[in-house]
């Protein structure tokens, strides 16, 4: 496995990812609908809008982490199912989460499920991130992280 921080020609892999997630998984139709496109995320991560990090095995990238540079939100943090549970999501969220705090962040957010029987709901709440007791408008729990 090697991290190394994302580069713009990342963002078409990173499109293809997105879709083949377990759970919240999002097409690149879907993103496109979301103003999501290959040149917008290859743009926020050229311009350090988009700071992230990304994992591969065999030159491809099977995960990945992005946050915003001027908002302190961890935007996304996607991985191939056939690579959950070997610490590779913990890795990539803990260098997104350091890139933010050397940004001078000191309280960063995301959006979670507020479902008990999700991965996402149990992995942010053992990594210390907590609930804002409020939701976006995706109906995703916010939750915070204080640095």
């Amino acid at each position: 496995m090697v991290y190394r921080a994302a580069k713009p020609e990342d963002a078409p892999a990173c499109l293809v990812l997105r879709g083949k997630t377990r759970q919240n998984a999002v097409s690149e139709e879907r993103l496109r609908s979301m103003g999501i496109t290959t040149e917008t995320w290859s743009g926020g991560i050229r311009s350090g809008a988009l700071p992230g990090f990304v994992c591969c095995v065999d030159g491809e990238i099977v995960g990945y982490c992005f946050g915003d540079r001027d908002t302190g939100e961890i935007v996304v943090l996607a991985l191939l199912p056939d690579f959950e549970g070997c610490g590779i999501g913990r890795e990539l969220l803990s260098r997104t989460v350091q890139a933010l705090a050397d940004l001078g962040h000191t309280r960063l957010f995301l959006g979670c499920s507020k479902y008990p029987t999700s991965r996402s709901y149990g992995f942010y709440r053992h990594l210390g991130w907590r609930s804002t007791g409020s939701y976006d408008n995706n109906g995703d729990e916010i939750l915070e992280l204080k640095i």
